[in-house]
């Protein structure tokens, strides 16, 4: 039996994705009220046993839940916490006659969806909310009146408006740009007179007339530091911002590292290049990548054995490993060297579901694809972080595979929205391709 008051407090009903999401849910709406299907019950039961992030998001709502209720009863629902509204599980119902003619009963979304209409016809339509990921089950939702919104909590601001990670500043006096050219190639600054405040290992392209110069802002002691060209195994960047994503990746001052692009911009290139000029200082290269799941079937569906299974995703990494190869090889056995590196495990490609509970010490860590992965997702990685652990994440905002994430809420624009300007980050947005030049023209005109 549901009880809410008669006030204006809203009612959300919650869909499984967005526990399976952020296991935390129930502490983001404020002093609104909650309800839980009992349909979102059985499925979050379905997901309960595993390695993913799902499954641990699945246990750990319920164990939230069960802590919340203690010995008492959902019986007009339970107190959140202070300045928190309700909880409350909605048991099942009859279908209502207008979500009966229009949906079948053999689907759980349905379930949920009559839940949330009978509670709107008993407190008032613009009282109550259907809360989920899924754009099917907004629609559907919509269709009989009955309003739905996506899961916001965890959304950051548009694509567009997100930080670079670089500026471009013009008009700088010739003599402030000759100071980059003489030792110790640094300058205070407070010379360069920037319009708004210099973030945290912010990359600067500065000019003037003729004169250029490319510079990043170091936090501890205040001053702008020059770029140089710096080639790491072989691969040389071919553009700025590669310059300043080379930078960033091996610099040692800075653990964590996010560079963005478009596909062929060498987000993933650099990375690896990067980790394998550096990896005298780690003990391991692991590379990654979220293993988005083919019809919703999970890798464990694939034939044979793990490795077989990884591979379709994995694939690219190991182009990118072949580029590098090849392009390093005949240089004292180098291309031989990174095959090498793969069979004696100096270099690790491994599913994400395998680091969750580890403490990573000492290993240069690359997340690839990063947009696939959820804000919970990017902080379990994060804190996976030990004593001289660099993590790199990679990814194109705007291509996302997850069928419940999108530009605004996935792991890595939150990431970068949540971290910038912070001393142990840096981001660098890839803007050019550099794949091919058909590559390039197929990207902007298709």
């Amino acid at each position: 039996m549901i009880s809410f008051s008669t006030s204006k407090r809203k009612i959300f009903v919650l869909d499984t994705n967005i526990i399976l999401h952020d296991s935390s849910c129930m502490n983001q709406f404020d002093e609104h009220d909650i309800v839980i299907p009992i349909a979102v019950i059985e499925e979050l039961d379905r997901f309960k046993k595993g390695n993913e992030i799902l499954n641990c998001n699945a246990r750990e709502f319920a164990r939230a839940l069960d802590a919340l209720t203690g010995d008492r009863i959902f019986n007009g629902g339970i107190p959140i916490g202070p300045g928190k509204g309700k909880i409350t599980v909605c048991l099942d119902r009859e279908f209502h006659d207008k979500v009966k003619v229009n949906f079948s009963p053999d689907k759980p979304d349905h379930h949920i969806l009559n839940a949330a209409y009978h509670i709107a016809c008993e407190y008032a339509f613009d009282r109550v909310f259907l809360v989920t990921k899924d754009v099917n089950l907004r629609m559907k939702a919509k269709s009989i009146g009955l309003m739905a919104q996506d899961y916001s909590t965890d959304r950051v601001q548009a694509p567009a408006d997100i930080y670079k990670g670089t500026r471009v500043v013009e008009d700088i006096p010739a003599a402030v740009i000759d100071r980059l050219y003489v030792k110790p190639f640094e300058m205070d600054a407070a010379l360069l007179e920037a319009a708004e405040p210099l973030l945290a290992n912010e990359y600067l392209v500065m000019k003037n007339g003729s004169k250029s110069a490319l510079g990043v802002f170091l936090p501890y002691t205040r001053s702008i530091r020059r770029i140089d060209t710096q080639v790491s195994y072989g691969i040389r960047p071919r553009n700025a911002e590669q310059c300043f994503a080379m930078d960033a990746l091996t610099n040692p001052e800075v653990p964590l590292v996010t560079i963005t692009g478009k596909a062929g911009t060498g987000k993933t290139l650099l990375a690896l290049a990067a980790a394998l000029e550096k990896r005298r200082y780690y003990r391991q290269i692991f590379i990654s990548r979220p293993s988005v799941p083919l019809s919703n079937k999970d890798i464990g569906f694939l034939p044979g054995d793990i490795q077989s299974k990884l591979d379709p995703y994995m694939q690219p990494l190991y182009d990118n490993l072949s580029v590098i190869e090849s392009n390093h090889s005949g240089k004292s056995g180098s291309g031989r060297r990174v095959k090498e590196l793969l069979d004696e495990e100096k270099i690790v490609i491994t599913p994400l579901s395998y680091i969750r509970g580890r403490s990573i010490v000492k290993v240069f860590f690359i997340v690839d694809e990063a947009q696939n992965l959820t804000p919970h997702e990017v902080k379990t990685i994060i804190t996976r972080a030990g004593e001289g652990t660099k993590i790199v994440l990679t990814g194109d905002i705007y291509q996302i595979d997850h069928p419940y994430l999108d530009s605004r809420s996935n792991g890595l624009s939150y990431l970068i929205e949540k971290m910038k300007g912070q001393n142990l980050y840096t981001h660098i947005n890839l803007e050019k391709g550099e794949r091919s030049e058909l590559s390039d023209l197929a990207i902007n005109l298709l």
